[in-house]
């Protein structure tokens, strides 16, 4: 067994270093793809809104107090932890293991019902040229291969959907900045400030602005896999909000201000039309096939985060080692498949449910990470961060609050049926820990018995990483020896130096 182990360690070492690192560009570009990827969907918002006003106002405002205090805290911990797994760590440091696993639990969940949502996008813009998508007969077997073939290009690794997302963010916005341009004689300032407060759908407004701004902690499940994260995450981050943002707004100012279309008209799939309407039927077709693109750049980003998720969480020991296992590209291979078979059986949702499905779990797990965040400022304030927001305790507790009110009040108006589906996901997930940790003891399956970060439930409140005695020694080795570790070092290695910082207490 322990040859096994070692062998099994080297083949992870050299599948590792024979992968190229993840640097800036393709980094921006896999964050602005597991939060946006282009205007796609964001057509909602004039429709829930009863007028473009609040969808401006909206995609202005929503980043100030939700997508930049998220990505701060993100560029925090993720270079103060930089390993796969991202979240599941800092959530692991802070409360222990059992809420490492339902944050992880809880985030792979919504994150493959986001992924679902991609393929149902791409069929919504063709079928307003090819009608027969309409039809079942032809959309299931359509979700079916398509899902398939995008899961072997995230298989084939992720230096090269890092370069893939590049080209197609470039080639998916291009149609926008043209559009933009060829209605700025037709814009009419006064259509941006049409609003019927009436008869605005607030519900579908607000998971609508969140489900378009969410998702920037995502990027922390590839720490291990990002050149220098210490130095690229923040300016990678950084770069993306500003990305992000540009691709919403612009869009919307064009297509709102030059066009008098009723909101009830603003539909998935509807810049399409936009396009037709100011540029003609080429510019139609061009954001079409835009828009194709940019679900595959959308897909391909969200399945890279949770593999790779899976990986960190089999790594620390939660998940069977075979989670772990890569392929000759360095990528999750069964963490993979897993992915890849829950969107299939989720896709069968319409777009509106699975946008409240995902965006009820993924509060519950951002509200998790903001606790965390918080106590790891003040239980461990000399961990090692080499980024930090420059605000002490106080300051990020205020900057943490706007978006944790916007968590809740996204969950207050979710309806009875996500109430009850995001009920039982918990429950599943509440159980299958000790369930893992039952086939663990008795040694049912292979895990990661070289890292124990995870115990049977009597350890749980007592030991938050390995045992309280070590509690100080594991964070000083774990959190300095990390940053330092160069890029090329596997989980075995990292795991051989805390066992010899165990020793010395």
């Amino acid at each position: 067994m322990g040859e096994e182990e070692g062998k099994v360690g080297t083949s992870k070492s050299n599948d590792v270093k024979s992968n190229p690192k993840l640097t800036l560009l393709p980094l921006i570009a896999l964050i602005f793809y597991e939060v946006s990827g282009g205007p796609f969907g964001v057509e909602d918002s004039v429709r829930a809104g009863r007028g473009p006003l609040l969808a401006l106002l909206g995609f202005f405002i929503f980043p100030i107090f939700w997508s930049i205090p998220e990505a701060l805290i993100t560029a925090e911990l993720a270079t103060s932890f930089p390993e796969n797994g991202g979240y599941v760590l800092w959530i692991q440091s802070a409360f222990g293991p059992f809420w490492g696993f339902q944050e992880g639990f809880w985030k792979w969940f919504s994150g493959v019902m986001d992924n679902a949502l991609y393929p149902v996008l791409f069929l919504d813009y063709l079928k307003h040229t090819f009608p027969i998508f309409n039809l079942m007969v032809a959309r299931i077997p359509a979700l079916i291969g398509l899902t398939f073939s995008l899961t072997y290009l995230n298989y084939r690794g992720l230096n090269v959907v890092g370069l893939t997302a590049v080209s197609l963010a470039v080639f998916s916005l291009s149609p926008f900045l043209v559009m933009a341009l060829l209605s700025i004689p037709k814009i009419k300032p006064r259509q941006w400030l049409i609003v019927d407060f009436n008869k605005v759908d607030w519900r579908g407004y607000f998971n609508i602005m969140f489900w378009n701004l969410n998702y920037w902690d995502k990027a922390s499940t590839l720490a291990g896999e990002v050149e220098d994260p210490s130095r690229i995450f923040p300016k990678a981050l950084l770069g993306a909000v500003i990305f992000v943002v540009s691709s919403y707004v612009i869009p919307l100012l064009a297509g709102t201000g030059a066009l008098s279309s009723a909101s009830s008209e603003w539909t998935d799939g509807y810049f399409a039309e936009v396009g037709m309407l100011i540029g003609g039927v080429w510019l139609k077709w061009w954001i079409q096939a835009a828009a194709a693109m940019s679900n595959l750049g959308l897909f391909e980003a969200e399945m890279s985060g949770d593999a790779f998720q899976l990986l960190g969480m089999s790594e620390m020991g939660m998940l069977p080692s075979i989670f772990a296992s890569r392929s000759k590209y360095g990528t999750p291979t069964i963490s993979i498949l897993c992915s890849a078979t829950g969107v299939i059986f989720l896709s069968w949702l319409s777009f509106q449910e699975i946008i409240e499905f995902l965006n009820f779990l993924y509060s519950l797990g951002m509200l998790l990470e903001f606790a965390a965040f918080i106590r790891l400022r003040i239980k461990k304030p000399d961990l090692h961060r080499p980024y930090r927001i420059p605000f002490g305790t106080f300051g990020v507790t205020m900057l943490c609050i706007p978006p944790a009110i916007l968590l809740v009040l996204v969950m207050c108006l979710a309806s009875l049926r996500t109430f009850l589906v995001s009920g039982v996901v918990m429950v599943v997930g509440f159980v299958l820990y000790p369930a893992i940790i039952y086939v663990k003891e008795r040694k049912w399956c292979r895990f990661n018995s070289e890292q124990p970060l995870m115990r049977s439930g009597k350890d749980i409140k007592g030991h938050p990483v390995l045992s309280q005695q070590h509690e100080e020694i594991i964070d000083e080795a774990s959190c300095g020896l990390l940053s330092d570790l160069e890029s090329s070092k596997t989980q075995y290695e990292y795991t051989e130096i805390l066992s010899g910082a165990s020793k010395l207490d």
